[in-house]
């Protein structure tokens, strides 16, 4: 991993995020990483992100990933067919670290970048880790002009008990519920119960691991606002 750093051997990926009511639009696009090994083979996050986190290298990865996207928006051409946003996943590291905010907004200030058009993801469980200081660094971003994303959400226990007070935008509906959501009436109901409980607090959903139409029907019906997964795009290049 810090061969991959020093030689510029991960790549950016994007998934879209289409909108659930408007015959599946493409509104935003999540970022995702590779790494390219000494084969030229792409090595997916499963495999290496739990050894970056053990190791304590995710901050690294996640400017490395901050820089290299920011660049690569500043010099594109805007056009209609871009999404207007796109979601970039932080890792616990960075959410606890002063310098990381820092290193940010240096990054803003280097580049001709919208905020408006960058929205960042944490975790459902890396929020839970430490509270008070997710509430914060949301907080900055936000007056940064950034919005936010809780990600996996209801893979926790208390998760309504601490969601009003995180000042949040998007939550991503964790994409276990998805596999069983047409033959389970349990996981039908917790979509459901996020969902009313999100829209109420003026919030908007994103389904995630969404893979057939059956499931994309049922979330359409249950009103959901996005959805994301391999039934609607697989990741591809970031072309820009």
């Amino acid at each position: 991993i810090k061969k991959a750093l020093e030689r510029g051997q991960f790549c950016l990926y994007q998934q879209k995020i289409v909108s659930a009511s408007a015959a599946g639009e493409c509104a935003y696009a999540e970022i995702l990483l590779r790494m390219v090994d000494g084969e030229g083979q792409l090595v997916l996050p499963a495999t290496f992100i739990p050894a970056a986190e053990r190791y304590d290298l995710m901050g690294e990865i996640d400017q490395w990933v901050v820089k290299t996207f920011f660049s690569k928006l500043a010099s594109a051409n805007i056009s209609h067919s871009q999404p207007s946003l796109y979601m970039i996943n932080l890792s616990g590291a960075s959410v606890g670290d002063e310098q990381f905010l820092s290193f940010l907004k240096t990054q803003l200030a280097c580049h001709a970048v919208d905020p408006q058009r960058i929205c960042f993801e944490i975790t459902e469980t890396a929020a839970i880790a430490n509270l008070n200081r997710a509430i914060d660094f949301i907080c900055e971003l936000n007056q940064l002009g950034f919005s936010f994303a809780l990600d996996d959400f209801g893979s926790g226990m208390s998760s309504f008990a601490y969601l009003k007070t995180l000042p949040v935008d998007y939550i991503k509906i964790d994409g276990k519920f998805m596999t069983d959501l047409n033959t389970d009436p349990t996981a039908l109901a917790i979509v459901e119960a996020i969902n009313d409980i999100v829209h109420v607090m003026k919030l908007k959903t994103i389904a995630e691991f969404v893979e057939t139409e059956p499931v994309q029907s049922s979330l359409r019906e249950i009103g959901v606002d996005f959805m994301q997964g391999y039934g609607i795009h697989g990741p591809a290049p970031l072309i820009l």
